[in-house]
């Protein structure tokens, strides 16, 4: 198998469901969304090749941006999550909001999984990374403080990772309202579960601790019920599902996966 910046693999995806004491049975993504007849699963060996690729083109963004990204794909289980599902059902033109470094863009540019990725930030150097290691590919990026109102570009998909708890209420209802009309098929977002026990305890305890040590780090940490963000998303035409997205860690993230509505 090999990774190219054009033409796509065919991929699926089947998930094993996972548990947590703390916060119930939730369903997995190939629960809904069954691999079409004639694609292959996507396996641990897709992600790794995908991976070791992604973080070869951040090598020239310097040594410790290149160490972040080789762990941050192998350690945060959303990018093993959010590839598993764009291989059942491909992203097309997406829109990544706080991409960060972008490394999760670039890997569904290189897996085939996305047809184009617009990143967006409030971090310049951040972006000035992903645009390098996306050089050659269909990337661009946008420097925007989300908390002055931004309202996404239409899209194929929308994808949000770690983004609305850092933001006041206002903020988050009204990125929520701009996602759902932006997104044509679907919206991906990160969330932190306020609600799983322990779990949440230990997430919000260090979002709260990592305010104090980092200058990058949003203002606020203010995670939402994620049957609150749901009933936004299902008023504005989505079925939503709400998978773990916690894999090898103490966390309470979850990945809530918003698909609009077929007419009738």
């Amino acid at each position: 198998m090999t990774i190219g910046s054009s033409g796509g693999w065919g991929l699926g995806v089947s998930m094993p469901a996972d548990t947590d004491t703390a916060g119930g049975a939730y369903a997995t993504p190939a629960a809904e969304n069954s691999a079409p007849e004639g694609r292959r699963c996507f396996c641990p060996d897709d992600c790794e090749l995908v991976f070791a690729g992604t973080a070869e083109r951040y090598r020239g963004c310097g040594r410790l941006v290149h160490g972040y990204v080789c762990s941050k794909l192998r350690r945060d289980p959303v990018h093993r999550d959010v590839l598993s599902l764009a291989a059942a059902e491909c992203f097309g033109d997406m829109v990544d909001i706080g991409c960060g470094r972008g490394q999760l863009g670039v890997a569904l540019l290189l897996a085939g999984l996305a047809k184009s990725v617009l990143g967006v930030d409030c971090l310049a150097g951040c972006l000035a990374q992903a645009d390098q290691a996306a050089a050659g590919l269909a990337y661009r990026s946008m420097l925007v403080d989300l908390a002055d109102g931004f309202e996404p570009p239409a899209a194929d998909t929308i994808l949000a990772v770690d983004v609305l708890y850092q933001l006041d209420d206002a903020s988050q209802q009204r990125l929520l309202r701009s996602v759902a009309q932006a997104a044509r098929r679907r919206a991906i977002l990160r969330l932190l579960d306020p609600r799983l026990g322990m779990r949440s305890a230990a997430t919000v305890g260090l979002e709260r601790l990592w305010r104090g040590i980092s200058p990058h780090a949003g203002r606020w940490v203010n995670p939402w019920p994620v049957g609150r963000i749901e009933n936004v998303l299902q008023s504005a035409g989505y079925d939503t599902t709400v998978t773990p997205c916690w894999r090898g860690t103490p966390f309470s993230n979850v990945l809530l996966i918003a698909r609009r509505r077929l007419p009738r």
